[in-house]
């Protein structure tokens, strides 16, 4: 189950990520439309394992620098009207994990908070090169072959796969296929091991620099 604490957003965009996040049964929404003045209490209060936060709210990208120190293990994802490549480059910069458009479509934002879950960074379309949302080690998946590698990282079946996205299993094959392709690696057990990879080396990156 990941956690998520939504910031202040306008209020059609505020009630759709709510029902989106509430609809889902692995995410809980353990706070939302939290004013960018009392983010840091409730991220210190709920640990959450992703934040969600309104790029027009912030005063700038310090903002995402100081909750990015304060709260490593925190992944924050900001939704922005229309980002360009450079404003999400530079959010990614300064420690947030995932930059998307308010435009994203509903299915794709539950992806990216997944897969942000679990520290990979993610892109709107406008800001990934070749198009598509980007995923591990920066390789542009479709957003129905982001929701097969999650499931396939879950160690779900191809069956199950295809019942739960409500397609066929040749379908679930030929996405997987794709998958496989487009990282590099040659089965479902490698991309498990990259994603664990990918994931324990942004965790490495957020740790702490010791001082002396």
């Amino acid at each position: 189950m990941a956690t998520v604490v939504a910031g202040t957003f306008e209020d059609l965009i505020e009630i759709g990520l709510s029902v989106l996040i509430e609809d889902d049964p692995s995410l809980e929404l353990v706070a939302r439309d939290v004013p960018m003045s009392e983010v840091e209490d409730v991220i210190a209060k709920h640990s959450p394992s992703v934040v969600l936060l309104n790029f027009s709210a912030l005063s700038g990208p310090s903002d995402v620098l100081l909750l990015h120190k304060r709260f490593p293990e925190s992944r924050i994802v900001l939704l922005a009207d229309r980002p360009t490549a450079s404003d999400c480059n530079q959010m990614l910069t300064f420690g947030a994990t995932g930059c998307l458009s308010k435009e994203t479509e509903a299915r794709d934002i539950i992806s990216a908070i997944h897969l942000a879950s679990r520290g990979m960074h993610v892109l709107p379309r406008s800001a990934a090169v070749g198009g598509g949302m980007g995923g591990l080690k920066g390789t542009e998946l479709t957003a129905r072959e982001l929701q097969v590698s999650e499931l396939l990282q879950d160690g779900r079946t191809n069956a199950q796969i295809a019942a739960q996205l409500s397609i066929g299993i040749e379908t679930v094959r030929t996405h997987a296929r794709s998958i496989y392709r487009k990282l590099g690696v040659p089965s479902r057990r490698e991309l498990a091991r990259m994603a664990q990879q990918e994931a324990v080396a942004v965790d490495d990156e957020r740790r702490p620099v010791p001082t002396t």
